[in-house]
């Protein structure tokens, strides 16, 4: 009995790790499913960070001046 309570959530939770099928793929391509899907609001949110921050940049791509990335 105490082997049925805990395989069932962990079927439950695999079950929802189904793959994504080839006419789903379509709503998986629209700008709303992005993390920065909205230009604006990406903008505003960075600003709001940098002002409660106090601090600039640090968003765009790491690395040093050796070239070595």
């Amino acid at each position: 009995m105490k082997a049925i309570v805990l395989i069932a959530p962990a079927l439950l939770a695999l079950a929802g790790c189904a793959t994504v099928q080839p006419w789903e793929k379509g709503k998986l391509a629209k700008p709303e499913m992005t993390f920065g899907g909205d230009k604006l609001e990406t903008r505003y949110a960075d600003h709001v960070y940098t002002s409660r921050e106090a601090a600039a940049g640090g968003a765009g791509v790491g690395g040093g001046g050796c070239g070595c990335n």
